[in-house]
């Protein structure tokens, strides 16, 4: 059986991007942060303090108290309307989808005054949707595609980042004929769209050029299984998704992981647009906040999160091939790697612009932004998420 990947990805040829300054990002050996243990975000009610006549009111966010929401806050998040959250693929098991899926069942949106409505769409399909209103927030596939789609006068904003390193990895044989990088000059790679652009620094990088060293087949169909028995010798994956499949079909492989040789990236990346953020900033950030808590419930209990995921897809009738053991998979491995790609110190989703000036650069000098300069300033904004956590923990209105 065949399975689609995680995110649908464009080929973007010659988009209008190009090089950025790499002094932003600490030089060329700059690696992503030391790894920690995967773990779920602890939740707290609101710190409060007793304000004149005995009202309490939260220290770090106003309008979250120990009381709940204020009719204040309440009343704007209403303002707001029908908010409409289009998924990135289908209602899978992944970090920007599930979390949001679980958030919306256990009525924590509601509980921030929020009326969202869940679409399931593809990332790349997503982004003419959101610029032109008949979405709100989205899911986008990596930092990177929101810059490729940032053109013709569409202009997006990333409001929380789980994932600070790739998702994706090349997988080839494990027989011995592929032991490094380099082994890949002059062999081909099958290709499902487009390579991703950390695989295509993870080459720069070995010095294998794009369009040179290698050769690119176009696929048909999704089944790792069935493109491994084709003439190709190397394929694009997705880590939470096509090793699993090859892990139940009994086939042995090997994984080229463009983390162990310190290539940034990003995945699940929540997104709305400029003029929404401004006219509604505590919509947003209480729908990152309710999104958060959806993520914390399904880190502490998968199997019930993923029951959730499998009921969503199965009643929009797309299924895509989504099985429990896949998505039990997939989010096992997502939120290993949200985990360990946190950096210490920091919290799960709340935006690194360090890292996002990394990833650019890093693509940047691998040539995969060929044309134009990419302007990253007002494409994300990391005060949105920040403040949703004190002490390291979600600030959730309780009794």
């Amino acid at each position: 059986m065949s399975c689609t990947p995680r995110r649908v990805r464009p080929v973007v040829a010659g988009a209008a991007l190009a090089a950025i300054v790499l002094a932003a990002c600490g030089g060329d050996n700059t690696s992503v942060a030391p790894p920690i243990s995967a773990q779920a975000p602890t939740t707290t009610v609101a710190a409060s303090t007793t304000a004149a006549g005995g009202a309490t009111t939260s220290t770090t966010d106003p309008g979250i108290s120990s009381a709940g929401i204020s009719k204040e806050r309440c009343d704007k998040n209403k303002a707001a309307g029908s908010i409409t959250y289009l998924t990135s693929f289908d209602f899978a098991a992944a970090a920007s989808i599930l979390d949001v899926v679980v958030a919306k069942d256990h009525g924590y949106f509601d509980d921030m005054c929020l009326n969202v409505t869940l679409k399931p769409g593809f990332s790349t399909s997503n982004y003419a949707l959101v610029a032109a209103g008949q979405a709100q927030l989205s899911s986008a596939g990596a930092f990177t595609e929101i810059l490729n789609f940032s053109t013709g006068g569409a202009k997006f904003v990333a409001v929380a980042d789980y994932g600070k390193t790739p998702v994706e990895a090349l997988l080839v044989r494990d027989d011995g004929k592929i032991r490094t990088l380099q082994d890949l000059k002059g062999k081909t790679i099958g290709v499902k769209g487009d390579i991703p652009p950390s695989i295509v620094a993870m080459l720069a990088q070995a010095g294998l050029k794009r369009g040179v060293d290698f050769k690119e087949v176009l696929l048909d169909g999704f089944d790792p299984v069935a493109h491994l028995k084709t003439s190709i010798d190397a394929l694009p994956v997705y880590k939470s998704n096509e090793p699993g499949q090859l892990d139940r079909a009994g086939v042995a492989y090997k994984l080229f992981d463009p983390i162990d040789y310190s290539i940034p990236g990003s995945f699940g990346i929540i997104y709305t647009t400029p003029d929404f953020l401004a006219k509604h900033p505590t919509a947003v950030q209480d729908f990152v906040r309710a999104a958060f808590k959806g993520y914390a419930d399904a880190v502490r209990d998968p199997a019930a999160a993923v029951a959730i995921s499998i009921k969503a897809i199965n009643a929009a009738g797309n299924q895509n091939f989504l099985t429990q053991a896949g998505e039990t998979y997939r989010w096992k491995q997502e939120s290993d790697i949200v985990a360990k790609g946190t950096p210490a110190g920091s919290n799960i989703g709340v935006i690194d612009p360090d890292r996002f000036a990394f990833e650019v650069a890093s693509y940047a000098k691998a040539g995969i932004f060929p044309s134009g300069t990419p302007k990253i300033e007002g494409t994300y904004d990391p005060s949105v998420a920040a403040p949703v956590y004190q002490n390291n923990a979600l600030v959730w209105p309780g009794g």
